[in-house]
């Protein structure tokens, strides 16, 4: 059957504001683009998109999807304001919590709070005998009670895990908070094995992939396969939710904990909706939790460089073993001496032919490492809602010299570097009309200045680019998907908008009309 879409402005995204009358599509594929009256007679089907506005399928390019669809089943606590409304909801949560069951939390952040202050475990214990468990709003520190940590098996005695850290109090006894690498220790106890665990996955991602489709996304980059069990779980979950269904993308980056398992037992995919990616790594940590690796000091802690994950022999032999198996590596690279450790290993053994590595983040940067980028093939994985999250308290934690390269979006384009547009969701709200307004006005919604650093503003055209062909480009597909081209995938995004007319603020009132994944109609708000 073929259906042609008309009746509305739609952007091919392939140069600027270029629009066409209509899009005749058969099966998942375009097959013709052009006058409505050369195209209307081959259709089958007509679909006037009423004044709408239709954009190639929106791709968020870095999250965690079954993250996000927990973040959607537990415990919010991204919208606490001081650490005492922090523990409020958790105890409230407390009284909903069988006593068999995990209380788990996500998404504070300490840098909300007037004072900064970050519960204790003696308030946690207070609250509840069974374990609790407060992801960092970064999932690169939690906060947790000390029946968890009895659990997991730490005591004062417990050794500093390399590339992470338990909390202690100046007194040396521990304070529940466990960071990075320490986080596993805790991770690692906890059961995720049998079929209701898999259902459980399945309800997470079918939660999750249904408020993406809401949001206009058509796909994702996503990161799960070491974080629930066997990876084996999460993949079992989504051939089932999207393998059966075929309504949604993603393309899944396998984390060197199981990469090489995966690799070995060759894993089947169910491409083109269910894609293999590259091998992920962890460089370095966060600069909320003051880990991200920096090449000098932190301006408000002179006696703290961050956190590094691996040695770098350690990073480079990692990097072998993709290149061992033709696999790019994305890495989680936030500090300027995490992207210079990923870069010397990257030139040392480089990418196969065909494909991009991944340098996940890439919040700060310096000019030399910049010319070096310039010479690889690399794409910058990046986050533009990370600006109005961690500004202004970032400056005060990066000082005023090392801004030049920090969340430096407009220099890393104008210098020729691939960008694509990711939210890190559930780190940040997966709606992609947030990420837009973030890259071009770089502030909070409502706020009266000119946006952190603006010279580093992009423009709305590039930013929805980043969701179309720079998504495309992190996974070489640029010839096949990203635009609204002939010979391209039939994936649409369609507002009741045009997202280049009016205030950026207008903006954040476009509303989801459909989303179209292969031709077929995933999500109508009607």
């Amino acid at each position: 059957m073929k259906q042609l879409w008309f009746g509305g402005k739609i952007y091919t995204m392939e140069k600027e504001y270029e629009t066409v009358e209509s899009v005749l599509v058969q099966d998942d594929k375009i097959i013709a683009v052009g006058d409505i009256q050369e195209l209307e007679n081959q259709a089958d089907e007509k679909i006037n998109l009423h004044g709408a506005t239709m954009y190639p399928g929106f791709v968020d390019s870095h999250l965690h999807i079954i993250w996000h669809g927990e973040k959607l089943i537990r415990l919010d606590l991204s919208k606490a304001r001081s650490c005492e409304e922090m523990l409020e909801m958790v105890q409230e949560a407390a009284k909903r919590t069988p006593t068999d069951q995990w209380l788990f939390g996500e998404g504070w952040n300490e840098n909300n709070f007037p004072d900064r202050r970050i519960p204790t475990i003696q308030e946690l214990d207070a609250i509840r005998k069974e374990p609790i468990v407060l992801n960092r709003i970064c999932l690169h520190q939690s906060l947790v009670n000390s029946s968890a940590l009895e659990f997991a098996g730490i005591t004062e005695q417990t050794a500093n895990p390399f590339g992470g850290e338990i909390g202690k109090d100046q007194f040396g006894k521990l304070n529940g908070r466990l960071l990075e690498k320490a986080k596993e220790l805790l991770d690692v106890s906890i059961p995720k094995e049998g079929e209701a665990y898999i259902d459980y996955l399945e309800n997470a991602m079918e939660l999750a992939i249904k408020d993406m489709h809401s949001k206009g996304l058509t796909g994702a980059h996503s990161e799960d396969m070491s974080y629930f069990g066997h990876y084996s779980n999460p993949l079992t979950a989504y051939r089932r939710v999207i393998g059966k269904k075929r309504h949604f993308r993603v393309h899944l980056l396998r984390h060197v904990k199981v990469f090489e398992e995966m690799m070995k037992d060759g894993v089947d995919f169910d491409e083109p909706f269910i894609d293999p990616g590259a091998m992920k790594m962890f460089a370095d940590g966060a600069l909320g939790g003051s880990t991200a690796a920096l090449s000098e000091p932190y301006a408000d802690n002179s006696n703290n460089n961050g956190m590094f994950i691996y040695t770098d022999q350690q990073l480079e032999e990692y990097v072998q073993l993709a290149r061992k198996y033709q696999s790019a590596v994305a890495i989680h690279t936030i500090g300027d001496a995490a992207a210079e450790q990923m870069i010397q290993a990257i030139e040392k053994y480089p990418v196969p032919k065909g494909q991009r590595d991944r340098l996940i983040h890439a919040c700060v940067l310096r000019e030399d490492l910049v010319k070096r980028l310039q010479q690889l093939p690399v794409i910058l994985d990046i986050q533009p809602a990370f600006v109005p999250s961690d500004f202004p308290w970032v400056m005060e934690r990066l000082g005023d010299e090392r801004l030049e390269w920090a969340y430096a979006w407009r220099k890393l384009m104008d210098n020729g570097l691939i960008c694509a547009n990711g939210t890190d969701t559930p780190i940040e709200d997966v709606d992609p009309i947030k990420t837009i307004y973030a890259a071009v006005e770089r502030k909070k919604p409502g706020e009266d200045h000119d946006g952190y650093l603006p010279d580093e503003k992009l423009t709305r055209f590039e930013a929805v680019q980043l969701y179309t062909l720079g998504s495309a480009k992190a996974i070489c597909k640029e010839d096949e998907r990203g635009l609204i081209k002939l010979g391209y995938d039939a994936d649409f995004t369609i507002f009741d908008r045009d997202l280049f007319d009016g205030t950026s603020e207008e903006m954040l009132n476009a509303k989801v009309v459909k989303t179209v994944v292969a031709g077929n109609v995933v999500y109508s708000n009607d």
